[in-house]
């Protein structure tokens, strides 16, 4: 199952494409380059979104959110028994593309 899963943004990845909107994202001690395009506008620049928490999903940080909803989703995920599964799963896809 893919599911969104709340990360936090720490840094903007420099040079990479030209349109500046890749950032690395922790998840769970996992870090993952993102495309943070769904974020930034005119008033939340991409250098606004480093320390942002945000849900991923399939490459793309899809939405911001606060740190006490990552924290609930997180429980809720880890209650579900989804948690680790989605961790195992960025682990893996991050040995193809390392951050």
């Amino acid at each position: 199952m893919c599911l969104g899963i709340p990360g936090q943004i720490v840094e903007i990845v420099e040079g990479v494409d030209a349109a500046g909107k890749l950032a690395i994202v922790d998840v769970g001690g996992v870090r993952r380059e993102v495309n943070i395009a769904f974020i930034v506008d005119k008033e939340h620049t991409v250098a606004d979104c480093v320390g942002d928490w945000v849900l991923v999903h399939v490459g793309f940080a899809m939405v911001r959110i606060d740190e006490g909803e990552a924290a609930a989703t997180l429980a809720l995920l880890r209650e579900m028994g989804e948690y680790q599964t989605e961790i195992d799963s960025m682990q893996t896809s991050a040995a193809g593309n390392p951050a």
